[in-house]
């Protein structure tokens, strides 16, 4: 679902005030966060969506590392998850299916989390993902609320990953660049959410759905504040570009532009395939870390000794209407 509709679906509920809910819907963060001891709380969160790649156990893990990507965000450990499971099985056969969730069972257990149960439905297209629950210390509790002007934006791996597997769909990726794409989706976060811990930082967001700037927007207004994005900076998948000027574009993205155009600022001249690349849906994509500027060199070690696929201060936070985003090329 796309961000506009999701805030009309969300705009109706009511707010259950408790002083234990430390996260929860008021600022569309990555992941619920519930308070068990003043030391220990409760991180969940949900996550499948339909195939982006044709190998299974490819397809199993990506999904798997995508969900487990929400705790991450928080700081978090996950400890559990259940998987979520729907398909057609006049389509599909068995085999294929244990696939899908044997590749998940792996990158499950590659997170140090375990998988304890799951639900299946029929239906008429496939759909895999996980519910995890994980835990975290609420005094290093990461959320999209608490970046501050003066931050530096860093992010841990490199976007494009909806243009480059549209453009699988279609036979027009390169080998190499579906490779990069799926080393991306399918690497954990684990990685980049301990960095930020120890380098002390406390706003993060993952990557995923409503792209980079659309992420980027949502932490700015939860935080009350704006940010500028050096798009020359930001780190792309390789081909990423050349794909998305032959039309490899989505309707995610179209929808995602659409959104964020009233919080919006283009520079003028910067190209329309880049444009395209930054309001691109994202698959399990990386870390969006807000940081102290005298912080950064620590968390851009952190992160290079932690082997993520980038380190690259891509922003800042500044002040201004809160959401607003402005890209500089």
């Amino acid at each position: 679902m796309g961000a506009a509709h999701l805030a009309q679906v969300l705009r109706g509920l009511p707010t259950v005030p408790n002083p234990d809910l430390l996260v929860g819907l008021d600022t569309r963060d990555d992941a619920g966060v519930f308070r068990i001891t003043p030391h220990l709380a409760l991180v969940q969160t949900v996550d499948f969506f339909t195939p982006v790649v044709d190998d299974p156990v490819l397809y199993g893990a990506i999904a798997a590392a995508n969900s487990l990507s929400d705790v991450y965000a928080m700081g978090g450990k996950p400890l559990t998850a259940l998987n979520i499971l729907c398909f057609p099985p006049d389509k599909i056969a068995p085999e294929t299916v244990s696939q899908i969730l044997k590749g998940g069972y792996d990158k499950v257990a590659e997170s140090g989390a375990v998988i304890v149960g799951g639900h299946t439905v029929e239906a008429q297209e496939p759909l895999y993902g996980l519910s995890v629950t994980g835990v975290v210390d609420p005094e290093h509790l990461l959320t999209n609320a608490h970046a501050r002007a003066g931050d530096l934006i860093v992010l841990t791996k490199p976007v494009g990953t909806g243009i480059v597997t549209t453009a699988a769909k279609f036979d027009e990726c390169p080998p190499e660049a579906l490779e990069a794409a799926c080393r991306s989706m399918g690497t954990l976060n684990a990685g980049a959410a301990e960095a930020a811990i120890e380098a002390g930082a406390r706003a993060a967001t993952d990557i995923t759905g409503f792209s980079l700037l659309g992420h980027l927007h949502n932490m700015a207004r939860a935080s009350g504040a704006g940010m500028e994005i050096f798009a020359g900076e930001v780190p792309l998948l390789p081909e990423v570009e050349r794909l998305a000027a032959a039309g490899n574009v989505t309707r995610g993205g179209q929808r995602n532009r659409e959104h964020l155009e009233p919080h919006l600022q283009m520079a003028s001249n910067m190209p329309e395939m880049l444009q395209a690349v930054l309001v691109d849906p994202q698959t399990s994509g990386g870390l969006a870390i807000c940081i102290a500027e005298s912080s950064a060199p620590v968390l851009l070690e952190a992160l290079r000794s932690k082997q993520t696929l980038s380190a690259q201060i891509i922003g800042r936070v500044v002040e201004s209407t809160p959401g607003a985003v402005s890209v500089i090329y």
